[in-house]
């Protein structure tokens, strides 16, 4: 499930050429520096509800609405009718495809977000892939460095693989939705469809359409 196309739709992109001959979907983030270099064409045709920054090598497509306080640093490429909504933080080598959210107080470093991909409150997106309508619920993490500063590496038929990557947050696949507060583990890779429950510490790789539960016990008592 590791290719590319095992986990996300391509057609839902204007920027599949990122993905052209990866052997793994993560190979992707190890072009996206370059990609955004050489695509970026700086040209904003977003309207503005207050007062953002916008850096120079930034593209923003039609019907993108950037409301008051955002700072989209650049370079990025934002597509059409999109909402990036107050206090929204882009940082470099962003690219966001169309009909995606980036809301309050949210934080997005060098990262792809398919078409209607959704990260919408208090939440970190680095080094990571968000597929086709995948959804973060408010305050989810993609953690993308690990404490001990190693590359990080995933587990592939039982081997240990690495990345070749000393950043990267997670493969989030097309429909996956990620619940509140539920922190992703450098290297996580979630399929398509999948759900993970609020308040859920994940590490390592769920399969398409399955469903991770916090079991944790619960107390009620009554009222003295």
């Amino acid at each position: 499930m590791f290719e590319p196309v095992n986990l996300f739709d391509l057609s839902q992109t204007e920027h599949a050429a990122l993905f052209e001959g990866c052997q793994f979907a993560w190979d992707a983030l190890k072009r996206l520096k370059d990609y955004v270099a050489a695509n970026v064409t700086p040209l904003l045709h977003n309207r503005c509800d207050g007062v953002a920054y916008i850096g120079e090598q930034v593209f923003i497509g039609e019907g993108t609405v950037v409301e008051d306080g955002a700072m989209i640093k650049g370079p990025a490429i934002i597509g059409r009718n999109c909402e990036i909504r107050h206090n929204a933080y882009i940082r470099e080598f962003v690219v966001i495809g169309d009909d995606c959210t980036v809301g309050n107080a949210c934080e997005v470093r060098h990262s792809l977000l398919l078409n209607h991909a959704v990260v919408p409150h208090l939440n970190y997106v680095g080094d990571s892939i968000l597929g086709h309508r995948a959804h973060l619920g408010a305050g989810t993490k993609l953690s993308n460095y690990k404490l001990t500063g190693e590359a990080v590496s995933v587990s592939v038929d039982g081997k240990r693989v690495d990345t070749g990557l000393r950043k990267f947050g997670a493969l989030v696949g097309d429909g996956a939705e990620i619940g509140c507060n539920a922190v992703l583990n450098p290297g996580s890779i979630i399929g398509r469809g999948a759900v993970i429950y609020p308040g859920v510490n994940w590490r390592g790789v769920l399969g398409p359409n399955m469903i991770v539960k916090n079991k944790a016990a619960v107390g009620v008592v009554e009222k003295r």
